[in-house]
């Protein structure tokens, strides 16, 4: 059976009212604020391009500019439209405009929401049709008005994202569902019950102007901490070998001796992001000494890297290389390594890439064509 695609519809066309004034007398827009450095809109573009073959962005007047600038991170297609009055008028014209078998619908106000959670809601719209982020209610609850306390049992707080089969949803917004809350209010009243999948409780929404210090530490300074790595990795020049860097073979009379394709790039960026999530070096994941690593291509060693961070909790954030070689000039081949890195780590794009090369001026054994040398620096964060 052919995968189903998924489109993501990110919305920011809010009239943020529940934020308040700032200092001047402006309305605040949550959507063009950004804890820990990114708008709101640009932390879900990021979340949701690993999981959806397109984007669509519904926005406002006033919070274009922001989602042209958020579409900038996102390493697939992204469409921009205008939503509408109500929260499902913005809604129905960003399913509207989207392509995809599935739609993952989640408010941009909600942009903690982790690769977890996502992936949860999409695979059970996929299997079922629907697939909607929940948690159970944990507190007590007690009406204002009367002091009584409510019976949590059964209860759910439902977030977002919302997933659901698209010409389905298209389907029960034609029947007229009145005004809803949410998609799966509109689902429901046509098709049931919804699918329910375990959110998160870090999947907050911000809504007011004191929500912003906790955004802002969770991102800058709470579970989403970031963390550092270093690698460094160094091969011989010798005649008979390809030069492989970045996976991309680069013309040259030399090339670099080593058990696989001796991609001293990559085996860098492997090394940066195994020691930011303490998990080991190159040399124990991919011992040289295991035939099964002969010749291989350091890309496929890149992606299994990635996945082990994954499978532990964590997602690369950003890379930066740098490789010291005499020769040859890799000027041309650079933004090729990029995309290709790119490509084999979930979650980044190509801007997030940066791998830069420098000559040594003759000196050192890389001036004298003896070897290349890579160090690079990987960021990395906990989901």
């Amino acid at each position: 059976m052919e995968e189903k695609t998924v489109s993501a519809i990110l919305l920011a066309a809010g009239g943020s009212t529940r934020m308040g004034l700032g200092k001047s007398g402006e309305r605040i827009n949550k959507m063009t604020i950004k804890p820990g450095g990114e708008s709101p809109i640009a932390l879900c573009v990021r979340a949701f391009s690993a999981f959806a073959d397109e984007i669509v962005i519904v926005v406002s007047d006033k919070t274009r500019d922001a989602a042209a600038e958020a579409s900038l991170v996102s390493s697939v297609p992204v469409k921009i439209v205008l939503g509408g009055e109500r929260r499902q008028d913005s809604v129905l014209n960003g399913v509207t405009a989207a392509e995809g078998d599935i739609v993952a619908i989640h408010d941009c106000a909600r942009c903690l929401v982790s690769g977890d959670v996502i992936e949860r809601a999409i695979e059970r719209a996929k299997a079922r049709s629907s697939g909607v982020a929940a948690v159970k209610v944990r507190d007590t609850l007690r009406r204002s008005d009367t002091g009584e306390t409510v019976e949590r049992e059964g209860l759910v707080m439902m977030q977002t994202p919302q997933c659901f089969d698209r010409q389905m949803l298209l389907e029960a917004y034609d029947m007229d569902p009145g005004d809803v809350t949410d998609d799966a209010a509109v689902w429901q009243k046509a098709y049931g019950k919804v699918e329910l999948t375990e959110g998160s409780i870090v999947n907050q929404k911000l809504t007011e102007q004191n929500d912003i210090a906790f955004f802002d530490r969770m991102i800058g300074g709470g579970k989403l901490k970031m963390r550092i790595g270093i690698g460094e990795d160094t091969h011989r020049l010798v005649e008979g070998r390809r030069l492989v860097l970045g996976g991309v073979d680069v013309p040259f009379r030399l090339g670099l001796l080593g058990h696989s394709d001796a991609d001293a790039l990559i085996h860098a960026i492997i090394d940066a992001m195994l020691g930011a999530a303490a998990l080991g070096d190159i040399g124990r994941l991919f011992p040289d000494r295991d035939p099964q690593y002969k010749d291989i291509s350091s890309l496929i060693l890149l992606e299994r890297a990635a996945n082990l961070l994954e499978e532990n909790g964590f997602a690369v954030s950003n890379i930066d290389a740098t490789i010291t070689a005499q020769e040859p000039k890799l000027a041309p081949y650079i933004d090729e390594m990029r995309k290709r890195i790119a490509d084999a780590i979930p979650r980044i794009g190509i801007e997030d890439v940066s791998v830069k090369a420098t000559t040594p001026e003759h000196t050192g054994p890389e001036g004298n064509l003896e070897c290349i040398t890579v160090r690079a620096v990987a960021c990395v964060g906990r989901l």
